[in-house]
């Protein structure tokens, strides 16, 4: 059997994974496995060679994770990644660039939990990258054990698209089945500006003055839709779900794309990791798509900057993210006469109306309790989303099983069959907590509130 592949996704996107894997091969998507081990360092003096800090910071995450699987288990209180680093012996001084720039590569999607004969549950570091909150303020339970299901039930590979149709070329076939040319129930670049419910239906209002009423709606809206209140709810949404919306993050992340008249940097290397001398997070990873695989002689690098960077690039111009970009390929490339780049481009997510970021977070204090708040259900108005995923929040799949799962409860509520979804559980609705816990004891990892699968899921069994 084919191993799927994942992906970390928010609106930036552009990686298959799992069901997406499937649905790449069924429809020719071409896309090519990135090798985290490909990797350079540098400093704001060229190339020089840190890499043994990134075998230092693992040998301390092995050592948290092994708490970190404990506290899940035994339902004791979270503790933030940069506690559990700390307390393992990785606490790298403000001043240490090279260790803050290794952090910021090796702490990304945090790391995936497994059974660890010796130590009891443990999670296991990876070598990603892919984060928008710091150790700092991100939750070391609930980040590991999602990405734990990610990596085991799936796969521990990233394969990045670089097919010309892009990824929406999968939604576009995939629309074909129940869609018809020009079908009239799809509605592109319509604005939802208002959304009533009751125990009657859903109505949909739209800026342009039409609207859309049904038995039931499905709600995905991005939490960072919700959180700027970018549209508006009649009546307005339980004290309950409002709360769930304000207590979760958003993460911004942003690729920027540069291409020049020739490849400068080294063709077999994909990945490149710069330690800023002033500012950690500072335009710190670069990636090839020049690499064999990828898109050979199209000349084209791009930096990935998330939180704070990612809300200052976005308020500032092309030109001026350009020059700062120019300047530390510079430091990166002392011996290349770095040219001005043909090309330029990248996203402002903070800014689209539609999104408002990336993609979700759990914050250090999160329970299950306060997350299923987040999915559960107001009435007729379902919610879905990668944010309303428990076990794959962050995730393109999280999204894609959310959506699933809501859709086959409302058709069966429809069709009279409910009390099949859940395998005799209640179903035509999902549970939410008036109260919340401080914890949530691991009896309540289950269907009903979102976690399907073991968080102890282990890639051999």
């Amino acid at each position: 059997m084919v191993r799927p592949t994942r992906l970390r996704l928010g609106p930036t996107g552009s990686k298959v994974s799992a069901n997406q894997a499937v649905l790449a091969r069924k429809y020719g998507l071409k896309n090519t496995v990135s090798n985290y081990r490909s990797i350079l360092t540098y400093s704001e003096t060229g190339h020089t060679d840190y890499s043994e800090l990134i075998d230092e910071y693992e040998k301390a995450w092995d050592k948290a994770s092994v708490k970190a699987g404990r506290m899940l288990a035994d339902n004791l209180q979270d503790e933030t990644a940069r506690a559990g680093l700390s307390l393992a012996g990785w606490n790298p001084k403000h001043s240490d660039m090279r260790r803050q720039a290794v952090e910021w590569w090796k702490w990304g999607s945090f790391s995936h939990l497994e059974k660890s004969p010796n130590s009891g549950q443990k999670l296991t570091s990876d070598v990603d990258w892919e984060t928008a909150l710091s150790p700092e303020v991100s939750s070391l339970i609930f980040g590991a054990a999602g990405d734990n299901l990610t990596f085991n039930q799936f796969s521990g590979e990233d394969s990045l698209v670089v097919d010309p149709r892009g990824f929406r070329h999968i939604i576009e076939e995939e629309s074909k089945t129940f869609l018809k040319a020009n079908d009239p129930r799809l509605l592109l670049k319509t604005s939802v500006t208002h959304v009533t419910y009751s125990d009657g239906g859903v109505t949909i209002h739209n800026s342009d003055g039409s609207c859309v009423s049904a038995a039931y709606a499905i709600c995905t809206f991005s939490l960072g839709v919700l959180q700027n209140n970018a549209v508006s709810f009649s009546p307005q949404l339980p004290e309950w779900k409002r709360r769930a919306i304000s207590k979760f993050s958003i993460g911004t992340y942003t690729k920027i794309f540069m291409q020049f008249n020739e490849t400068f940097w080294p063709e077999t290397t994909q990945f490149f990791l710069y330690a800023s001398p002033t500012k950690r997070g500072y335009y710190p990873l670069w990636q090839s798509l020049s690499a064999e695989g990828f898109l050979p002689g199209s000349n084209i690098i791009f930096a990935t900057v998330v939180e704070d960077e990612s809300y200052r690039v976005e308020q500032q111009t092309d030109e001026q993210t350009k020059q700062e970009m120019t300047g530390v390929l510079r430091q990166m490339f002392p011996d290349v006469a770095v040219p001005e780049p043909t090309a330029f481009m990248y996203p402002r997510w903070t800014k689209i109306p539609w999104a408002y970021g990336s993609y979700s977070n759990w914050p250090i204090g999160t329970t299950l309790e306060m997350h299923q708040n987040l999915r559960a259900n107001a009435g007729r108005l379902w919610f879905a989303g990668e944010a309303t995923s428990s076990e794959y929040f962050g995730f393109l799949h999280g999204a894609w099983f959310e959506g699933m799962e809501a859709g086959s409860q409302i058709a069966a509520l429809l069709k009279g069959q409910c009390a099949h979804i859940y395998n005799g559980t209640q179903c035509g609705e999902r549970p939410h907590y008036e109260t919340l816990h401080g914890t949530s004891p691991l009896e309540h990892y289950n269907v009903s509130n979102g976690w399907a699968a073991s968080s102890f899921y282990s890639s051999s069994g």
